[in-house]
């Protein structure tokens, strides 16, 4: 059936993402921006794969904990598995198409795997999740390098997140937007503003 599904969605010019060659059969997302993915790849030796995933503000997801297996069988049993013990674990629930994320403040561990004494623990804003990658992997489209994330339902002051190297993920609900290149330059750029009428015809009366 997943199979049918994502071979109809190419026939159809349907966009699928994909990830280290792996194209994305299934995704589920919960309401606090985690969720897990099942992917296919013909051509690589264990041809299906399920991940953990980071869905960031801008809607991209960064990928970690791959379980890769022989069949498709298997490969869904894990998705399953995984994605029930997430929801017990975590208390969250499925997000529905259209609902927004639910608002958490993400902080990225860049310098060292998140341990006891790595992040802070202000009182009454204890951390609400803990994630540590397999690896030291870039996030936030490969803006940074991190080894884990920790997420508060309360924002970190500034020192906080000095003292402990932290680095807040760019679509936290306290951080700006951040715009884009061509904005921030036709900004930087002075307006010019046109000739008044009164100058304009001045200079026909010079003549």
């Amino acid at each position: 059936m997943l199979r049918a599904n994502l071979a109809r969605s190419r026939k159809e010019g349907k966009d699928t993402d994909t990830n280290q060659s792996y194209e994305i059969m299934q995704t589920v997302t919960f309401t606090n921006g985690r969720g897990f993915a099942l992917g296919h790849n013909a051509a690589a030796p264990s041809p299906f794969v399920t991940w953990q995933f980071t869905e960031t503000a801008d809607g991209q997801k960064d990928y970690y904990w791959g379980r890769y297996f022989d069949d498709l069988a298997a490969a869904q049993k894990n998705f399953a598995k995984r994605t029930d013990d997430y929801k017990d674990l975590f208390h969250v629930e499925e997000r529905a198409e259209g609902q927004e994320q639910a608002p958490l403040y993400r902080y990225y561990s860049t310098q060292r795997p998140v341990d006891l004494g790595t992040f802070p623990k202000p009182p009454g804003n204890a951390p609400v999740e803990i994630i540590n990658f397999d690896k030291r992997r870039l996030v936030e489209a490969g803006t940074m390098r991190a080894w884990g994330e920790v997420a508060y339902l309360q924002p970190l002051t500034e020192r906080q997140m000095s003292d402990y190297e932290l680095r807040p993920a760019p679509g936290n609900p306290d951080r700006e937007p951040r715009r884009s290149i061509t904005a921030r330059l036709k900004e930087s750029v002075p307006r010019q503003e046109p000739p008044s009428k009164a100058k304009t015809n001045k200079a026909h009366d010079d003549r």
